[in-house]
């Protein structure tokens, strides 16, 4: 059976649908079919990226190309001249110039003042300074040496402790005075005073003058040191001078230092029917003063020069002192020293030659008649080296050795011994200098003398010499000296007297106005070939209140020991003093 004539007829009208529109394209169309060409636009992955932006069908009427909506914003150019002559924008709608897009917001670094952050790296407006005024500093960046809180100081013991002045309440101090008016000239920045009450001085050209005069009154208990005390008022006149230069090269300084010290009662002139072994006047002279000159040729090479006096009497209780003296025969030690001094980088030489002179007074006996004590005058040529070696800062260890010839005025003494001799040392020690907290020098050596006369042995010994300063606190300082020297005699049969000092002191300030200081000095006389050792001890104590910079008023109690191994040669004495400084 066949399908129905309706079926049929619509299958072949839907076919015939199909292929006649097919035909018609076919007979219109003759160019040849030709596949879609690889384009680099293919490969972009940004919306748009098939077809230029000034084709897009959604392009701007204005020309003006539009980055992709999802591309990053590009900063405008300032150096762009377009940008200069655009007109800010209207805010309102409508009222912006035909075909010019508005722009809102605020420029970069619009905010930012002279001194901020400037993101387009503008150059900033430098500030403008009045004539004179000095020029701000940059501030401190990364990485930089940050500032001291107090002032660096390379010179002088440090500081431990501030003073209490420097925390306490202070009267305001005008602008003009402080330096801190716009267009002031600086002004010079003045030395820090390590002592409020010290002596200021006073300039005379390019020198510094301090000059002082310590006057005290009191009662010495044995002023003549004798086994039995005689004890008596006592008075003690002490001026001294200062001097120094103030030169960027070369260098002159002088010290002299000076006392008198006298007694209103005399000692007695017979002790048991024999002559007193002290004078009857025991008022004593002493002067202590050198002038110390340098003179810089180049840099690392230098002339030195010294010229010294001291004058003074014999100890108090020496055998030197003849017996049944009216008062004491003083001496002067007089001399030069001429050297240079060489640095070659850390290795310094230090030489010169030496002249000096002793010369006594004659003595006055209580009988009225004088002693001529030639004898015991002599000159002495000498010279001296010193060779160091910076070792490292703080550290600078030294070698020094020294020669002498000594001639006397009288081949022999008055009993008969020629004291003309030879002799020198040699010794080896270190400056150095701890934080500052511990300075000085120590040195140990060897000393020796050989004496024309066969029947004086040779006097030799060891011998130390140092000196230490040791800031415990910032108020207390504590001071160690020690020295050996080979002094003359008059005992017959003796070469000479080894003498050898060790001296400790302590400062301690209760306030920068009140100032304490003890001191310990112990010592041994050696007298050679003479079986005669003499020991002395000292205890001093004294109380200083600064009312000013010119006036001090100071208090001392000492208590001097001679111990001897000789019958009847030891003594005691106890000295109380009162007395006032003027300073200036």
């Amino acid at each position: 059976m066949g399908s129905p004539p309706g079926t049929g007829r619509s299958k072949r009208a839907h076919f015939l649908r199909a292929v006649l529109p097919c035909l018609m394209l076919t007979a219109l169309e003759r160019a040849p079919a030709l596949a879609q060409s690889l384009t680099p636009d293919l490969f972009n992955p940004n919306r748009g990226g098939f077809a230029a932006p000034e084709t897009l069908p959604t392009r701007r009427t204005a020309g003006v190309p539009q980055a992709p909506s999802d591309a990053l914003p590009t900063l405008p150019d300032p150096n762009d001249p377009r940008r200069r002559q655009q007109p800010p924008a209207i805010s309102r709608a409508g009222q912006s110039p035909t075909g010019q897009v508005p722009t809102y917001g605020l420029p970069a670094a619009n905010g930012a003042s002279g001194s901020g952050y400037d993101s387009l790296n503008r150059k900033r407006q430098q500030p403008k300074l009045y004539p004179g005024q000095p020029k701000p500093k940059r501030p401190v960046g990364p990485g930089s040496k940050v500032a001291p809180a107090t002032l660096e100081r390379t010179l002088g013991p440090p500081r431990i402790a501030p003073p209490p002045s420097e925390t306490a309440h202070r009267t305001p101090v005008p602008p003009a005075m402080a330096g801190n008016v716009p267009g002031q000239p600086l002004r010079r920045r003045l030395k820090l005073d390590e002592d409020p009450f010290g002596a200021v001085g006073d300039y005379a050209g390019s020198f510094l003058i301090k000059g002082g005069l310590e006057l005290s009154a009191g009662y010495d208990t044995n002023p003549a040191r004798l086994n039995k005390p005689v004890g008596s008022p006592a008075y003690v006149v002490a001026p001294d001078l200062l001097v120094v230069s103030d030169w960027e090269r070369h260098a002159l300084v002088a010290d002299l230092r000076g006392s008198f010290s006298g007694y209103t009662n005399n000692m007695p002139a017979t002790i048991n029917g024999f002559a007193s072994p002290s004078p009857v006047e025991v008022d004593r002279p002493d002067f202590t003063g050198h002038v110390d000159g340098r003179l810089d040729v180049t840099r690392d090479f230098r002339l030195t020069s010294q010229l010294r006096l001291r004058l003074a009497t014999d100890n108090p209780g020496s055998p030197n002192v003849q017996a049944g003296l009216q008062k004491f025969p003083v001496y002067a030690a007089y001399g030069a020293t001429v050297g240079f001094d060489q640095t070659f980088n850390r290795f310094q030489v230090a030489a010169g030659a030496t002249v000096d002179r002793t010369a006594y007074t004659d003595s006055k006996l209580i009988d009225g008649s004088t002693f001529a004590n030639t004898d015991r005058d002599f000159n002495q040529y000498g010279g001296v080296g010193r060779f160091s070696y910076d070792l490292k800062p703080g550290l600078k260890p030294f070698l020094e050795i020294q020669g002498d010839t000594r001639v006397h005025d009288q081949a022999a003494d008055r009993n008969g011994y020629f004291r003309d001799s030879n002799g020198g040392y040699a010794k080896v020690g270190s400056s150095f200098e701890f934080s500052r907290i511990l300075t000085g020098e120590i040195s140990i050596g060897y000393s020796a003398r050989n004496y024309v006369d066969p029947r004086l042995s040779q006097l030799a010994g060891f011998l130390t010499t140092g000196s230490l300063i040791w800031n415990a606190r910032g108020l207390t300082t504590v001071k160690f000296f020690t020295d050996t020297q080979i002094a003359e005699t008059t005992i017959p049969g003796s070469s000479g007297v080894l003498v050898r000092t060790y001296s400790a002191e302590v400062d301690h300030d209760f306030r920068r106005w009140l100032t304490a200081v003890g001191k310990f000095t112990y010592g041994t006389l050696d007298y050679q070939n003479q079986n005669r050792n003499d020991k002395t001890y000292s205890l001093e104590s004294n109380l200083i209140y600064k009312l000013n910079r010119n006036i001090w008023i100071k208090g001392t109690l000492r208590h001097d020991i001679l111990d001897s191994n000789v019958a009847g040669a030891s003594s005691s004495g106890t000295v109380v003093m009162l007395g006032v400084r003027l300073q200036n």
